[in-house]
């Protein structure tokens, strides 16, 4: 662009300083050819004058030259005039003109003894001085010629400035700034084209959002149950893999198995519409519970089988939530069937850290038979015995800890490479961890959901991004290393917290650009319209943003491109054994295709193996991260 402007500049430079050139030509040469007529004219006279004294010398007029020459030469203003024929003068003239510009004609006349002319005559000019209306002639003569030189200089410019617009125009578009190409038609010129950019641009996003709908469209048929558009039995399998890892599960939690006693019956006399529409009365009511609970994962198993899975919770907000749950179905109306009271039974079995999923569906199988035996609507769970001691701890027990831990900065940051497919590392993301007054270190499954109770997420996050600033950044061995951060949505609702950050930013502004700020996918759909000011303003001072956990729900992909994210990280769900599963190679490659022509790079978390790493690489992931890399290291 720049160099466009340039070129444009001097063209109509060049232009104009031709113009003017032009002009001033022109009137320099009718300046001299009206010079040189005068002169000209005043030899003309002058030959008149020699012609008339070779007639009189030569028909011996009767006219004496004291009679006829002196009037001639006073007429013709005449400063000196000398006739002489060899070394005899014959006639002298001495004029009342005195004039420093003199012309001087000497002239020999022939066929009279060599008589000698000596005339001289004063330069044409030499006496005039322009009067007013010649003043006047000659300034409107150089404003009509200013004004036509500056009406073309507009117009010049005009023009190439629609061609400027233009140059600019597809600059965005070769940038890859669809969205801005489009918002700013301009004046391009010609208009033709500029109309044909516009149309193509609108064609474009069109096709855009056609291709996030038909990603959206892939994903759906894969992922979700066609009449309940929520997760099927492999969407549940894939969350339940990655909510664990070869330890057993990363945090305790809860399984649900809702059934529908005689939903087939219910069919056979009512009809699918009417079993249809309890389905999603159900659903939705259930829906409404699940949104106090983060992260949990609702899917139909079967025909008349619902799977709802609560991680990070304790065993008395299971029961109590089982019991909500139950409610809440029990409350929904039944047509007259049999035995309507024996309808939902509900069964659920507690894990807790470390535990194996492999039995998980079984144990919550057991509880249901065990909740239908008991003959009426009702639940049961299936495992009341030890639960992570750590994750009991009451609420103002964990208030305290945690206040404790800030004012005495006791959270411990650890690292992990993000790594291309050369091998370089991209980034390093940040993980937090708490010291507890026994020396242990507290992993962040447990004491992110209890900070997030107590409203302590936007303090600790500041702590997190201080120590990153002003402590690894600063380290001269880590001068190039680039880290990425988690930030909840707490603290990026809460306006001390950004304002804080946007202050810290702007002083650190040589920093700012090696800092990579991640949100969750879920946060972001939830809270979008609150999220997007501030994801603007940290894309403004220089960091980049990631959106994380894609994939863990269904949702269309046109937000990546409307919110300016720079990288988006696969949920471990779908890397998990993903050289095994061909569904989730197609969603990696329905996402991918869905980013093209645009400068996302995808990467994906919880990479454990080789096979998982170069199938990845296949599809087009940009970079990896997990145990296969390496794991978090305390820095």
């Amino acid at each position: 662009m720049q160099l466009t402007r340039m070129l444009t500049k001097k063209l109509i430079s060049f232009w104009m300083m031709s113009l003017a050139a032009v002009a001033f030509v022109f009137l320099l040469s009718a300046l001299m050819s009206f010079v040189q007529l005068t002169y000209r004219f005043q030899q003309q006279k002058v030959a008149e004058l020699e012609t008339m004294l070779v007639n009189h010398y030569q028909h011996q007029s009767s006219w004496d030259l004291d009679t006829w020459l002196p009037p001639m030469l006073l007429a013709y203003n005449a400063v000196s005039f000398r006739l002489t024929q060899g070394d005899e003068l014959v006639f002298e003239y001495q004029g009342n003109l005195g004039s420093d510009q003199r012309v001087l004609y000497e002239r020999t006349l022939y066929g009279n003894d060599a008589i000698q002319m000596r005339l001289e005559l004063p330069r044409p000019f030499s006496a005039h001085r322009l009067g007013w209306r010649e003043l006047m002639i000659l300034l409107v003569g150089i404003v009509a010629v200013a004004g036509f030189v500056r009406f073309g200089f507009l117009w010049f410019s005009a023009e190439l400035e629609g061609i400027e617009a233009l140059a600019q125009r597809s600059k965005l578009i070769l940038d890859g700034k669809l969205d801005e190409a489009a918002k700013t038609p301009g004046n391009g010129k010609p208009r033709l084209i500029n109309r044909a950019l516009s149309r193509l641009l609108a064609e474009l996003a069109d096709a855009h959002k056609e291709r996030a709908r038909f990603d959206k469209f892939i994903r759906s048929n894969t992922f979700l149950d066609p009449q309940t558009r929520i997760g099927n039995r492999l969407f549940l399998q894939n969350r339940l893999n990655a909510l664990s890892s070869d330890q057993g599960m990363l945090a305790p939690g809860v399984l649900y198995l809702l059934e529908m006693e005689d939903l087939d019956i219910l069919q056979q006399e009512a009809g699918d519409e009417v079993v249809l529409e309890l389905l999603h009365s159900t659903i939705n009511a259930i829906n409404l519970v699940l949104q106090t609970q983060a992260n949990s994962i609702f899917a139909r198993r079967s025909h008349n089988q619902l799977a709802i899975v609560v991680p990070q919770i304790s065993l008395v907000e299971a029961d109590a939530l089982a019991d909500k749950l139950l409610k809440i179905c029990l409350a929904q109306p039944l047509p007259k069937i049999e035995e309507a009271d024996n309808f939902f039974h509900l069964g659920g079995a507690y894990f807790k850290e470390g535990d194996m999923p492999e039995p998980l569906l079984d144990e919550a199988d057991m509880a249901l038979r065990a909740a239908q035996l008991q003959g009426a609507s009702g639940w049961f769970m299936y495992d009341k015995g030890a639960v992570d001691q750590e994750f009991a701890k009451g609420s103002v027990r964990w208030r305290s800890f945690l206040e404790n831990a800030l004012v005495n900065r006791n959270f411990v940051t650890f690292t992990q490479p993000v790594c291309e497919g050369d091998g370089s590392q991209h980034h390093h993301e940040i993980f937090t961890r708490v010291r507890d007054p026994m020396g242990s270190l507290v992993r962040a499954t447990l004491f992110i959901p209890m900070a997030v109770k107590c409203g302590l997420m936007p303090q600790i996050e500041r702590q997190v991004v201080e120590r990153t600033l002003f402590e690894l950044m600063s380290d001269t061995g880590n001068a190039t290393r680039h880290y990425s951060i988690n930030l909840s949505v707490d603290s990026l609702t809460s306006r001390a917290f950004v304002r804080w950050l946007q202050t810290t930013l702007l002083e650190y502004r040589h920093l700012a650009s090696r800092l990579v700020f991640e949100v969750t996918e879920d946060m972001v759909m939830k809270h979008r319209s609150q999220l997007e000011s501030k994801l603007n303003m940290l894309r403004k001072m220089g960091s980049r943003i990631c959106v994380d956990h894609v994939g863990q729900q269904v949702v269309s992909t046109q937000y990546i491109r409307e919110l300016g994210f720079n990288f988006i990280k696969l949920h471990r769900s779908v890397v998990r054994q993903i050289d095994l599963r061909p569904e989730n190679q197609l969603f990696v490659r329905s996402l991918i295709g869905s980013l093209y022509r645009t400068d996302v790079q995808v990467f994906a978390e919880g990479v454990g193996s080789f096979e998982e790493w170069q199938t990845l690489l296949i599809l087009g992931v940009s970079a990896g991260q997990g145990s296969y890399f390496g794991d978090p290291q305390q820095t």
